[in-house]
């Protein structure tokens, strides 16, 4: 009977030990990590301010201006705005949208704001992937998605992934009171 009770590893409050101590892996990891926290929501503003001060620009407007065009939630922009005023109205959303998100040290109440706005802004540019002509390849068909528009549509999914991320962390500093 006591073999049955002494059957336990004799090294468990070494493991234990092991397990509590942080190694160089577990401390580069903690750091990787970390980084990454800063990285999403900062990286995602980067690239909002970059395009979204492109939009003001007569290429950037024509550039987008098919994307649009064949969107059933966005055409209808057009009946109101011109090709380069909807731009600068999407580049001034972006603009306003990065800033939000940048407040994060400040504000989470405005970060969440901003990450909300991006999930409905990348939301609606992964919809072009269904209303674009010329997203799947022609001669393979589809999964395979042209260069242009398909492969520069779908980096959206990465925009996505970050906008997510950053508005459950403001959430979530909202919640805690940070």
């Amino acid at each position: 009977m006591s073999n049955v009770i002494s059957a336990r590893p004799q090294n468990v409050s070494a493991l234990s030990d092991r397990e509590s101590r942080p190694s160089g892996l577990t401390s580069l990891a903690a750091r990787v990590e970390a980084a990454g926290q800063f990285a999403i929501p900062y990286s995602l503003v980067v690239v909002l301010v970059y395009i979204g001060a492109l939009k003001f620009t007569a290429y950037e407007a024509e550039g987008i201006s098919g994307l649009v065009r064949n969107s059933p939630l966005m055409s209808w922009t057009y009946s109101f705005f011109s090709v380069r005023g909807l731009s600068a109205l999407i580049g001034s959303s972006e603009l306003v949208i990065a800033g939000l998100i940048a407040l994060r040290p400040w504000s989470a109440r405005a970060s969440a704001v901003g990450g909300l706005l991006a999930i409905g802004m990348f939301l609606t540019t992964l919809s072009f992937l269904f209303s674009t002509p010329g997203v799947v390849e022609a001669s393979v068909g589809f999964p395979a998605l042209s260069g242009m528009p398909g492969q520069f549509l779908l980096k959206d999914v990465v925009l996505l992934g970050a906008a997510l991320w950053t508005l459950g962390d403001s959430l979530k500093a909202l919640a805690s009171g940070r």
